[in-house]
């Protein structure tokens, strides 16, 4: 972290007071798992911007979805979509890719 920070005093399960107490950095674990939550509140927010609600029947049938590739593609195939995301992130204006 860096920049700004305020100090804070919370108090939390015994689960969670273990497991933060394996961490290194138990604040940049907080913040990073604090902004996926975030990033998560503002998708939901932006989709029902746009009309589109979520429900819990939805997200069984998105995660059985997920299962089912999880299931059906080898870790290989899951590699090379991985390298051709991270290239095409790589690309410059032009539409070039550019080396890894």
């Amino acid at each position: 972290m860096t920049g700004a920070v305020r100090k804070l005093s919370i108090s939390v399960p015994p689960d969670v007071a273990e497991r933060l107490e394996r961490e290194p950095n138990a604040s940049a674990y907080l913040v990073h798992a604090a902004r996926v939550l975030m990033r998560r509140e503002a998708l939901e927010a932006e989709l029902a911007h746009q009309g589109i609600a979520l429900s819990e029947e939805g997200a069984a049938r998105a995660r059985a979805a997920r299962a089912a590739v999880d299931a059906a593609w080898p870790a290989d195939r899951y590699q090379a979509v991985r390298e051709r995301v991270r290239h095409a992130v790589d690309a410059d204006t032009t539409g070039r890719v550019t080396a890894a």
